[in-house]
């Protein structure tokens, strides 16, 4: 379609016409040409269908007319607008431009969609069409709206992966949902693959009743189910039994615990005026640039504050098989592996949407919320992963097999 100019001539005179002085005026005025122009889309329509203009009987020929109007209002982005549809006498003629039955022409359902994704209530969605569009609809209605995209998530949670995965990143979400009329608190893991291009890619989301190998196993094996084969590295959070049900389905692979959750975890029940300094002697260890030293920086860990924080300390011991997979690693690779940066910023953006719910009704809700959330922040990852090229170089290096998947 061609561009059509708007001349200063052209504004004044709709000006003039509607006697426009504010924003609201301006409103009115694109609500009345609006419906104008619906109005005389849908009289062209009724004429192409019979053939004839109105009142041009010399070219008639059909059997068929004109049998006046049916009043409708429709929304629009601009509020409710009364429209004439008209029609024929023997009930053939059906508009294209607003359908039979359709009282909606604002892309209504798209709102409320994006607004339920930013974390808004179906009774704030309510208040927020009446005011905007003037349009009431029930909290029933808008979660049926809503529902619409169950369909999506379903295919989307189902559908096909990569062979194979450099990295994949795994952290899980606390939520309460109404089980049984109980409120319940269950898990909803996340997680990120990052692809052979470099790029991150949400590989899924499940909801599990507690942290065990068993459903551990059952994440794994969906992936794999789903075209996974290979995996070089997992990393995550200290996760009961994920260690087991790695070496179950992918054998291969390669467990990192995130840093950042073992020294966050070290400092929570370490008194404030320590926590600085301890956290200086950590960098120590996780910054350390081979693993001897980073051994022995550890062992003056130990010395300092083990007696005060038995516990702390004990951790990096019980967990230093895993904390400590990435030393044998180039330094780019490193800055990849030891911590889990990507998925806790997702997750970030998760709880911003999520934080106002005190629990939800079922799991359909959830997931809605959350993949609409996991939709809107995939859409910033633009970017490939810093150094990607040269890390791909390495990959290729320490795992060989990765010559089966055509690297």
């Amino acid at each position: 379609m061609e561009n059509v100019k708007v001349t200063k001539e052209d504004v004044q005179k709709l000006i003039e016409t509607y006697n426009i002085k504010n924003v609201g005026d301006i409103q009115e005025a694109i609500k009345d040409l609006f419906g104008k122009t619906m109005q005389n889309m849908l009289e062209a329509e009724l004429e192409t269908s019979l053939g004839y203009a109105k009142h041009d009987y010399a070219n008639k020929d059909t059997d068929n007319s004109r049998n006046g109007y049916s009043p409708k209002t429709v929304q629009t982005e601009h509020g409710p607008v009364q429209l004439q549809i008209p029609r024929d006498r023997l009930g053939r003629f059906e508009p294209v431009l607003i359908k039979k039955h359709q009282r909606d022409c604002s892309s209504l359902e798209e709102n409320v969609i994006s607004m339920y994704g930013c974390g808004l209530s179906t009774r704030d969605i309510a208040e927020q069409l009446k005011s905007l569009y003037g349009a009431e609809l029930s909290a029933e209605k808008i979660s049926q709206i809503t529902d619409s995209i169950l369909p999506s998530i379903m295919e989307w949670r189902n559908r096909s992966l990569d062979r194979w995965y450099p990295v994949i990143f795994i952290d899980g979400l606390v939520f309460k949902l109404n089980e049984n009329r109980s409120v319940q608190k269950r898990s909803l893991y996340l997680m990120i693959g990052i692809n052979a291009e470099g790029m991150k890619e949400i590989l899924g989301m499940w909801l599990e009743p507690s942290e065990n190998a068993k459903g551990w196993l059952d994440i794994l094996n969906d992936i794999h189910n789903r075209g996974v084969e290979r995996v070089c590295f997992i990393c995550a959070d200290g996760l009961p039994g994920l260690d087991k049900a790695i070496q179950a389905v992918f054998p291969k692979t390669k467990l990192q615990r995130c840093i950042v959750h073992q020294v966050r975890n070290t400092l929570r029940f370490v008194s404030y005026k320590d926590r600085k300094p301890m956290a200086r002697d950590m960098k120590t260890i996780y910054q350390a640039s081979t693993i001897e030293i980073a051994e022995a920086n550890l062992g003056a860990f130990q010395d300092k504050w083990g007696n005060k924080y038995p516990n702390s300390v004990r951790s990096w011991f019980e967990n230093w098989e895993h904390l400590s997979t990435f030393f044998a690693y180039p330094k780019e690779m490193r800055t990849l592996l030891y911590t889990t940066n990507p998925i806790e910023s997702l997750n970030r953006q998760i709880r911003k949407i999520t934080k106002t719910k005190g629990h939800f009704p079922n799991e359909n809700a959830l997931y809605k919320i959350v993949y609409l959330g996991l939709e809107n922040a995939s859409k910033r990852w633009l970017v490939r992963l810093l150094h990607w090229d040269q890390i791909m170089a390495q990959l290729v290096i320490y795992f060989e097999d990765l010559k089966e998947y055509g690297v």
